[in-house]
């Protein structure tokens, strides 16, 4: 999912937002890093435009546009309630569209420059903790750029006061169009009981509203890791989540959640085809041996 931050403005990233078109253009020509590294576990990558601020298109582009951006959430709501639904619904339309086509399991990524910031009033809103403890360099603004960042989102909380009860509400004045998207895709999933993975920090913002808005959507979802951004240890806390790699990541895209999809398959494959004690005839601590079952044949 991809859109872009009215935030930017307040010079919150490292980049200008004229790299989210660019790299969403990278992505339909399969050079990024996500592309490579979904090649590699045999994915497929979806890229849809929910919210870029510039006009795009390519080959695979899924273009389901719900605004040119969101409004600067350091002056205002990013999003209007309304506008913040049907980019969940946009997400739920994609993922129904998935998983007709065949879906063993979604990974969620992203690309939006500044929603870093988005992710860190999220996390602050739904956890309670201080933007401080939420807030990270990103992208890679310097310690200048670090402190500017935590009082954009310090101003954001108390500009819109979200309310912590209604994540919808949090989500429409903090968050993102891509993150809204994503939480679509969550629910979507977790509603046809497919496994979601949860890339990174701005993923994993969105995990915690779907959860927030559905507690059950919980138990479908697995953290691929834990990224290097302070806000993404919290929203693991928060959700419960162990993550499978900590590999100091802040890239974003999906990569973590592609980077553990090797992982998260070897435990399935575990599961279905090693034999258990009983089955391979091997004593147990009492000392009893069964005799070996044949395997099942795996195809």
């Amino acid at each position: 999912m991809a859109g872009d931050h009215g935030v930017t403005a307040e010079g919150v990233s490292a980049y200008p937002a004229a790299v989210t078109p660019q790299m969403v253009a990278n992505f339909l020509r399969g050079g990024a890093a996500i592309n490579v590294l979904a090649r590699a576990a045999g994915a497929r990558v979806v890229v849809v435009d929910v919210g870029v601020a510039a006009d795009i298109a390519g080959a695979g582009l899924v273009a389901r546009k719900v605004a040119p951006g969101t409004r600067n959430l350091a002056e205002g709501p990013a999003l209007t309630r309304a506008e913040a639904l049907v980019a969940i619904e946009v997400g739920l339309d994609v993922l129904d569209e998935q998983a007709a086509a065949g879906l063993d399991l979604v990974a969620l990524g992203e690309m939006g420059i500044g929603n870093t910031t988005a992710a860190s009033a999220l996390a602050a809103a739904l956890t309670g903790l201080p933007a401080g403890a939420v807030t990270g360099h990103g992208t890679g603004v310097d310690d200048a750029g670090l402190a500017r960042k935590v009082a954009v989102v310090g101003r954001a909380l108390a500009v819109n006061r979200p309310d912590p009860s209604d994540p919808l509400d949090v989500l429409a004045k903090v968050g993102g169009l891509e993150i809204a998207g994503l939480v679509g895709v969550a629910l979507g999933a977790a509603a046809r009981r497919i496994p979601v993975v949860v890339d990174g920090f701005i993923a994993g913002a969105a995990a915690l509203v779907a959860a927030e808005l559905c507690p059950r959507a919980r138990d479908y979802l697995i953290a691929a890791h834990v990224s290097a951004e302070a806000g993404h240890r919290a929203i693991l806390a928060r959700l419960g989540q162990r993550p499978l790699l900590d590999l100091d990541l802040r890239l974003g895209e999906g990569s973590g959640a592609a980077l553990a999809l090797p992982l998260i398959d070897a435990a399935a494959r575990l599961l279905d085809e090693m034999a258990t004690f009983g089955e391979a005839g091997v004593a147990t601590k009492e000392g009893l041996v069964a005799p070996p079952v044949a395997p099942v044949p795996v195809n």
